[in-house]
């Protein structure tokens, strides 16, 4: 089995370290990226192939789109004349497959990706939706190649997808966000700079790990940690009266609604 990852940036870097931890060889790992540096990089770093030439995907079993999703359509337009019966993976954002499929000329052995930045420390989520000209194996292959950068999700529709990058596509970045405001209050406080970000840092680690664990939903752990008249309670009242909650659920509405929007403007050539 032989994978071609079409660009070489950090997504499709740590697709191919997870693959190679996995027991992929490098030997058939080729990446087609056209910056020399990232060229010469990518095989110091994993011993892979690399070229500047696109045609050389025409001996893999299975194509990545790993590119900018602005530059999909051009890519996809080529690409489609040298699709034998590989399966091609898209994680271009924004992407619909049945734009992706056009482009290609009608080929529709794909299958679309939304992962997330922590897959560079195989810990990111993945969700996943097949066109209908990818068969159960090539479901299989693909499940196997995102799992190596952590776990994934089947989604039955596409437009989920909206959703998706709203949640988890995009989600880093809120927790990233939250992360920023702790670490303020800690320093306003009187912490240190490294106490600040080791007491910020570890209890979001620990309350990930605890919810993930627990057969509890949120509300439950969050509602044993808030004593009656204590300093909890009063942080969260705080939270409430500003209408943070609110806040966060309408930026997710917001995220999923530029989701569509990008969509359409992507795929309307």
């Amino acid at each position: 089995m032989k994978i071609s990852f079409i660009g070489g940036g950090n997504m499709a870097r740590a697709l191919i370290g997870g693959l190679i931890a996995q027991g992929w060889k490098a030997g058939d790992i080729g990446v087609i990226e056209l910056d020399p540096a990232k060229r010469q990089q990518l095989h110091g770093d994993f011993g892979v192939a690399v070229s500047d030439q696109l045609p050389s995907v025409s001996m893999a079993d299975i194509v990545v789109l790993a590119i900018k999703p602005q530059q999909l359509r051009d890519i996809a337009i080529f690409l489609g004349s040298l699709l034998r019966n590989q399966l091609v993976i898209s994680i271009a954002a924004g992407i619909r497959s049945a734009d992706l499929i056009r482009w290609l000329g009608g080929y529709d052995a794909v299958i679309r990706v939304m992962p997330n930045t922590p897959a560079q420390i195989r810990c990111g989520v993945s969700a996943m939706f097949a066109a209908l000209g990818a068969s159960e194996e090539q479901r299989r292959q693909a499940e196997n190649i995102l799992g190596a950068v952590g776990s994934t999700v089947w989604l039955d529709e596409e437009a989920q997808m909206d959703a998706v990058t709203a949640v988890s596509g995009s989600g880093p970045a809120y927790v990233f966000y939250f992360i920023e405001a702790m670490q303020q209050a800690a320093l306003e406080l009187g912490l240190s700079p490294q106490q600040a970000r080791d007491l910020s840092l570890q209890t979001f680690l620990g309350a990930s790990q605890l919810a993930l664990q627990s057969t509890e939903g949120p509300d439950v752990l969050r509602a044993q940690v808030t004593s009656k008249g204590g300093t909890t309670e009063r942080a969260l009242l705080s939270m409430e009266t500003a209408g943070i909650k609110n806040a966060i659920v309408q930026a997710l509405h917001a995220a999923a609604e530029r989701s569509r929007e990008m969509g359409d403007l992507l795929g309307k050539d």
